[in-house]
């Protein structure tokens, strides 16, 4: 999959207030831990989360998505009746209908010839909206369009504690499914693609390579649990970490032998990398296998837990942001989702624009001194663990 005409002139991205430490959610948990005799920190030490943010309580992702579409729409600077193409793409949503796009679209006031949809490819979901812009406007039939979403923790959080404390026949090699499900956190990002001929930057989206392993599609699940009445009673989701991280770093290494000869791009070519942020274990395969230097990655897990579909975007916005990514690099985008996909594209940076909306210096501060100390080679954790 290859482009000569896309552009990517913003990726935008938007961080809650509240936050949970991974110490205070075991505090939480506290009947469990003692029950079984678990040693309390190991959430961070297992994973390298410290910490994770929430949306206000109540909140609907489409809530936050208009704010931060409205926030990259602002900062390409391009024209609302340019955008022929809006695609909502979180794992999370309003309403099962209509898209969640619609109701977005009609806030933001976007025309009513806009192709308005929604997409869901879990992890990947951003990555795979934005593909689909670029093919539209690949083949000409839009000048610009524009992916967003917003991924919500709470209700998956809270239904995980309730379960594991209530759930007395819980040992600790059955709690192992649920394990990924304390690392979620909550954020919303949104990216701006624009026709060549109108791009304000021109950071050129060269393409994709795609791989897919669907035999493993059992190794990581979510659902909506429902009342006898058919509301929503909770979130909640299991997961064979383990087993998911091998196979998904097998099948980025697989789809990688393609990327070279695609691009031209060879691992030491490759000045940045945003990835997919799960955990401290599979960002040390992934690197260790594809033979990248993980200085070259912009870590945010830490402060932001894996925030499903908008991790690696967000990364990428922060990383921008920050001065992180030059004119003339040459950037991956290499993300891997459950199901199990894998999609890494290639963007070759020249200009950033000026974000509409900036985030505050000491949040960039906090990343950047996160990204030093990785780079120092002290892993994630600023307590060094």
């Amino acid at each position: 999959m290859k482009y000569e005409h896309v552009c990517v002139d913003a990726i935008e991205c938007a961080l809650p207030r509240e936050i949970v430490t991974s110490d205070e959610l075991e505090a939480r948990l506290a009947p469990l831990y003692d029950r079984l005799g678990l040693p309390y920190g190991r959430i961070e030490l297992m994973t390298g989360v410290i910490e994770r943010g929430l949306w206000e309580r109540g909140a609907l992702p489409g809530d936050q998505s208009v704010l931060t579409a409205d926030k990259a729409i602002r900062s390409a600077g391009v024209a609302k009746d340019k955008i022929g193409a809006f695609i909502h793409a979180s794992v999370c949503r309003d309403y099962q209908e209509p898209a969640t796009a619609c109701d977005v679209c009609r806030r933001l006031g976007l025309s009513g010839e806009c192709m308005i949809f929604d997409v869901s490819n879990a992890c990947l979901g951003l990555l795979t909206g934005a593909l689909q812009i670029a093919n539209m406007i690949e083949l000409g039939q839009i000048e610009a369009g524009i992916v967003v979403g917003t991924e919500t923790s709470r209700a998956l959080m809270e239904t995980t504690v309730a379960e594991l404390n209530a759930n007395e026949s819980l040992t600790r090699k059955t709690i192992k499914d649920a394990f990924a499900s304390l690392t979620i956190g909550s954020g919303s990002a949104a990216i701006v693609l624009v026709r060549d001929s109108i791009s304000r930057s021109g950071n050129r989206l060269r393409g994709a390579i795609i791989q897919a392993d669907t035999n493993g599609s059992a190794l990581c699940r979510s659902q909506v649990d429902v009342t006898a009445g058919g509301r929503a009673s909770g979130q909640t989701m299991k997961t064979d970490s383990e087993e998911l991280l091998h196979v998904g770093v097998a099948l980025a290494a697989d789809a990688f032998r393609r990327f070279e000869p695609t691009f031209g791009w060879s691992a030491d070519e490759l000045d940045r990398i945003f990835c997919h942020q799960v955990g401290r274990a599979h960002q040390k395969l992934l690197f260790d296998t594809l033979g990248l230097d993980v200085a070259k990655n912009f870590a945010t897990l830490p402060y932001l837990g894996n925030t499903g579909s908008v991790a690696l975007p967000t990364a990428a916005a922060l990383g921008i942001e920050s001065g992180f990514v030059q004119p003339g690099e040459k950037v991956g985008l290499f993300g891997i989702g459950s199901g199990v996909n894998v999609v890494l594209a290639a963007l070759e940076w020249n200009k950033t624009l000026p974000s509409s909306d900036p985030t505050p210096p000491e949040t960039l501060a906090r990343f950047l001194a996160l990204n030093q100390r990785q780079r120092a080679g002290s892993q994630y954790s600023p307590h060094g663990a």
